[in-house]
């Protein structure tokens, strides 16, 4: 086994776990470690497919949570964002929105982990979470980042861990098989990257059910508190993954 397979597993492995926790977090963590060994366009596709995977693995620990009536807007605004994003990809350098995203949460993160445990944000209605399911359906077509934003959003609210949960699972799945579908009908899907799809299903697969194992042990407060931390991790992996050929 050759050191880039090595290095694709291992990255795999730890992104289905944060991504088994937290509900989001796989391609930020897999694309920090498949930086060193993977050409960027397919590791942007290998992470869609791989928090694909690791959203319907861990359906079935997280579906309680759902609630349709919360999940339309966010899953409207995104299908109306994916094409948006994958259109950019021609225009737009990916490298600068992950920098806009990675300072926003740098800055953002830190401010919500010093406002109390049950502070809500009770304006905006549903055009605000369209608007936060659109950002991250441009981001997700973009460069496969779909998640964060609408899941600061949603913390934002002050929903409930398991419906916060159960809404953003299936906002995700909906995003990524959106945006793979817009990889195939393009072309950009070679038969080599569905060599790497095959081998990293089972390496996330065990790691994101533990992970989300975890998550249900977890009270509300912690994974308030778990999220914001991880998407501040999040913010430094992106503003880190946008300048690091700068210098």
């Amino acid at each position: 086994m050759d050191s880039t397979l090595l290095i694709v597993l291992f990255g795999a492995a730890v992104a289905g776990f944060a991504q088994g926790v937290s509900g989001f977090a796989f391609a930020l963590v897999a694309l920090s470690v498949w930086a060193w060994a993977v050409e960027p366009q397919m590791a942007a596709q290998m992470s869609v497919f791989g928090a694909l995977v690791g959203q319907i693995v861990a359906l079935p620990w997280v579906w309680r949570g759902f609630d349709f009536k919360r999940l339309l807007p966010l899953v409207v605004g995104g299908l109306i964002g994916v094409p948006l994003g994958v259109f950019l990809l021609g225009w737009v350098d990916p490298e600068i929105f992950k920098l806009a995203l990675g300072l926003f949460l740098l800055v953002y993160c830190p401010i919500m982990l010093l406002l109390p445990h049950d502070y809500k944000w009770a304006h905006g209605g549903r055009a605000a979470d369209g608007a936060a399911g659109f950002v991250g359906g441009v981001l997700g077509g973009l460069a496969g980042v779909s998640g964060p934003v609408p899941t600061l959003w949603t913390t934002l609210r002050g929903w409930d861990k398991d419906v916060q949960r159960g809404v953003l699972q299936a906002f995700n799945i909906a995003m990524h098989t959106a945006t793979l579908t817009a990889y195939g009908v393009s072309g950009a899907i070679t038969g080599e990257t569905l060599v790497m799809f095959a081998w990293i299903t089972p390496a996330l697969s065990i790691p994101a059910i533990l992970g989300v194992l975890l998550f249900r042990r977890m009270n509300a407060q912690a994974f308030r508190r778990m999220i914001l931390i991880l998407l501040l991790i999040s913010g430094v992996t992106l503003v880190w993954g946008a300048t690091r050929l700068w210098f």
